[in-house]
């Protein structure tokens, strides 16, 4: 059987087991349902599958992936974090491919900045095994600081907590707004094959959309968008073992007024297949990454009902600058021009606008300590959020 008979075969069953989900309950299911069916089903949703998700032979880029520059960024971060700390550990949600991992532990390394333990919380086993074999064959002399978690540690730490592109995959509910109702959008059948289909929100659903619109200008009839309604008490589960230290989220999204604008009366969901990238969620199930744009004035709010303060919000542009891009450049490359000019060229993917600089955005919340943070010190946003 060749790659793309087994990935068409994976898809069937995926696209079969949730037919079968929207048929049991009576032919119309939840949007939020459908996402999380369809990216986290035991066995059969995007990330349980063995699929290569990330870099060049997957569906999609991240950051880590554009460049090693951007977690030797991250580590210079996260060594003034457990300087201030006077120790610590670093726990990573969601590592992907385990490049932000090595990057990060590599780069901690040279400043002799190792934290006590590195734990990676993941839950898609395939996931987890592609991390191990990466950082074995990059770091085998630190893998022994490695270990992977199922859920959050039951015991409290001190340190710093990673998630970069989590929240984003976080399954959303999605709305249509009308002139006199608010509609609930969901995933009905026609001929076989997944549509949307709306039904009258229930008044918890009113209340919250009623709450988002209050901070945008008017919506038009049929206005269409999406909120995530579990990242409150998700965020509340993965922070809540830290101690004192702080968290980093790094995303793309926007501040509410700015995601809830009239004019993107279609909602924020993206879909990445093999890096072509569409807005339709039934297309490729099981094989395709479905995803939203991040409502950071959400995730400040989540944050700080989790007990931890808002202390900075800025670009990721902004972020590596503050954290001596240029200078890790110079680092890496050690006087070779032919890399440090690969490396220029990786910094502008993740420095310029039209790339990766100004959509994706970094929030730091801290808990029971106050100290300044460099890769905040050129920008500071939060009065957007």
């Amino acid at each position: 059987m060749t790659m793309d008979e087994a990935a068409a075969r994976y898809s069937a069953l995926a696209h079969a087991h949730l037919t079968s989900e929207i048929i049991a309950a009576g032919g119309w299911l939840p949007f939020e349902r459908f996402m999380d069916l369809a990216l986290y089903a035991p066995g059969l949703g995007y990330y349980s599958g063995g699929a290569q998700k990330l870099g060049a032979d997957g569906d999609f880029t991240t950051a880590p992936e554009v460049s090693h520059l951007f977690g030797a960024c991250v580590a210079v971060q996260c060594a003034e974090i457990l300087s201030a700390l006077r120790a610590g550990r670093v726990m990573e949600i969601g590592a992907g491919s385990g490049r932000l991992a090595a990057d990060i532990l590599a780069r901690l390394e040279i400043d002799g900045r190792l934290p006590e333990r590195y734990s990676i919380l993941e839950i898609s086993a395939d996931l987890r095994e592609r991390q191990r074999a990466y950082l074995e064959q990059r770091l085998p002399h630190l893998l022994g600081r490695v270990h992977w978690l199922d859920g959050p540690p039951e015991e409290s730490f001190e340190g710093v907590i990673l998630a970069n592109e989590v929240l984003d995959a976080l399954p959303v509910a999605r709305f249509c707004w009308r002139e006199h109702a608010l509609d609930e959008m969901g995933v009905a059948i026609k001929d076989g094959q997944f549509t949307w289909a709306a039904r009258r929100a229930e008044p918890a659903m009113t209340r919250i959309v009623q709450e988002l619109s209050a901070r945008s200008d008017r919506w038009d009839d049929g206005y269409m968008s999406e909120y995530c309604p579990r990242m409150g008490a998700w965020i509340q589960n993965v922070t809540q073992p830290l101690a004192r230290g702080a968290v980093l989220w790094s995303d793309y999204g926007l501040p509410r007024a700015q995601y809830y604008l009239p004019e993107r009366r279609d909602g924020t969901l993206v879909c990445h297949y093999r890096h072509r990238m569409s807005s339709d969620p039934f297309a490729h199930i099981g094989l395709q990454d479905i995803s939203a744009w991040v409502d950071f004035t959400r995730v400040a709010e989540a944050s700080q009902d989790a007990g931890l303060s808002v202390t900075a919000f800025t670009t990721q542009a902004h972020f590596l600058a503050g954290l001596g891009v240029d200078r890790e450049m110079h680092l890496a490359a050690k006087g070779d021009e032919n890399l440090f000019a690969r490396l220029s060229h990786e910094a502008r993917q993740l420095l310029l606008p039209g790339e990766m600089g100004e959509r994706f955005k970094v929030m730091a919340c801290v808990k029971a300590m106050d100290i300044p943070l460099s890769g905040f010190k050129l920008q500071d946003l939060r009065h957007t959020l």
